[in-house]
């Protein structure tokens, strides 16, 4: 007998989270029935060292609504999204973390707009609960960076907290990038788009997964995948410099021949050096950063690699994509990399 037809999928990256998980569940699954129609979890296990990955093969053995995807290690948290969005068979498909900052009942406000003709609807912070100054403070600058860099318009104080239409989905598993900024993707790729707004709350349990180092890192593949203008910038602070210098050689030469009076003192000579010096490493530094992306794109390597999958088992045999994973809605790609 064919299965009914899904009409919510719910992505949930993990990494290390055996301490929510099963709250998190509990709290999802109760929302959801309240929908009344059809709906799956998809949770994908991003590499995590604990029991994450255990207790929700656990939980699947009798929830059939619970999927499980099981990287091989740890691909990163916008790459987990992207592999949920690849195996999502839903008509609109909402993006959570899990650690239940973003409470699921305001899935049901996104499932309202959707039902009135929106394609996203994303979630709007009004307020971070248990999140430090200095975390609240560079966040803010980072997205209205973000924003006056890029030719279209990305939402401020949003995360990954969304739902997209079933159209939607199938746009971004057709982008090929590999340093992925999902968030931004969804603006660049347009529709109608409309927000609901609500108080994010503090970590249920467990610690934060985007330290400092993250946290850079994340933001430059923002910066990066969809504004070139930090190219731009390191030219025009180059070429002033340039005219900078120029000007100042021709006033050192002036005082030699014409005052009698030469600049004096090899220590501000040697700042100078090693002010310009900075300046010229922070532009390599810039440019490197686009290099490198380049490389990644080129080298032509899978997104993803699933290890384990649980909770297909009535699609198993599907048809898919044959570039393997992190390219298309593939159910039998985990028999191709175990």
């Amino acid at each position: 007998m064919k299965a009914a037809k899904v009409k919510y999928s719910i992505i949930i990256p993990m990494y290390n989270e055996e301490e929510v998980i099963e709250h998190t569940y509990d709290r999802l699954k109760q929302v959801m029935d309240t929908t009344d129609e059809n709906y799956e979890l998809i949770f994908v296990n991003d590499g995590s060292r604990d029991r994450t990955a255990q207790l929700i093969s656990m939980i699947s053995e009798f929830d059939p609504n619970v999927r499980l995807i099981d990287f091989s290690r740890n691909f990163g948290h916008q790459i987990a999204i992207s592999a949920g969005m690849d195996y999502a068979q839903g008509d609109a498909i909402v993006v959570i973390d899990a650690d239940l900052q973003d409470p699921p009942e305001v899935i049901l406000d996104m499932i309202t707009k959707w039902k009135e003709g929106y394609e996203v609807v994303y979630g709007k912070r009004l307020k971070r609960k248990g999140e430090t100054f200095f975390k609240k403070a560079t966040a803010k600058v980072f997205y209205r960076i973000l924003r006056s860099m890029t030719s279209f318009d990305i939402p401020i104080d949003t995360g990954d907290f969304r739902l997209i239409d079933r159209k939607v989905c199938d746009v971004l598993r057709g982008l090929k990038e590999k340093n992925r900024f999902v968030r931004g993707l969804v603006s660049w790729i347009g529709f109608r788009q409309t927000m609901v707004e609500y108080v994010r709350e503090e970590r249920f349990a467990g610690e934060t997964k985007y330290p400092l180092k993250k946290m850079i890192g994340f933001a430059l593949d923002g910066i990066t995948s969809f504004s070139y203008k930090p190219l731009k910038i390191a030219t025009y602070v180059g070429f002033t410099l340039s005219i900078g210098s120029f000007i100042y050689l021709l006033v050192v030469v002036f005082q030699k021949l014409f005052s009698g009076f030469p600049v004096q003192g090899w220590a501000s000579i040697v700042a100078v050096n090693l002010l310009f010096n900075g300046i010229i490493l922070m532009i390599l530094g810039v440019i490197g950063e686009y290099i490198g992306r380049i490389y990644d794109e080129s080298k032509g390597r899978p997104l993803y690699i699933v290890r384990d999958v649980q909770g297909y088992s009535s699609i198993a045999g599907s048809e898919g994509d044959e570039d393997g994973a992190g390219t298309g809605n593939n159910r039998d790609r985990d028999k191709q990399y175990v």
